[in-house]
C-alpha cells in the first residue's frame, strides 16, 4: 500500500468520525439545550468541512 492511500483512509475517517460526533453533539443540544454542546457540535463540522478541503486538494498529489 502506498503511504497516499493510507493517508487518504486516515483523513477519510477522521472526516466521517467529526461528522457523526457533530451529528450526535446536535442531537444532544436538542436535549439538554446546552450552549457548549451546540458549540462543540458546529466546531467538529467544522474541523470536517475543513479536513475534506484538504482531502480533495490530495488528488492531485503524489508521494
Amino acid at each position: 500500500m502506498r503511504i497516499m492511500t493510507a493517508h487518504k483512509i486516515l483523513i477519510g475517517s477522521a472526516i466521517a468520525l467529526f461528522i457523526f460526533f457533530g451529528i450526535w453533539k446536535f442531537k444532544d443540544y436538542a436535549n439538554t439545550g446546552e450552549v457548549w454542546t451546540l458549540v462543540s457540535g458546529l466546531l467538529s463540522l467544522l474541523v470536517a468541512i475543513g479536513f475534506g478541503i484538504y482531502f480533495r486538494s490530495l488528488r492531485w498529489k503524489e508521494f
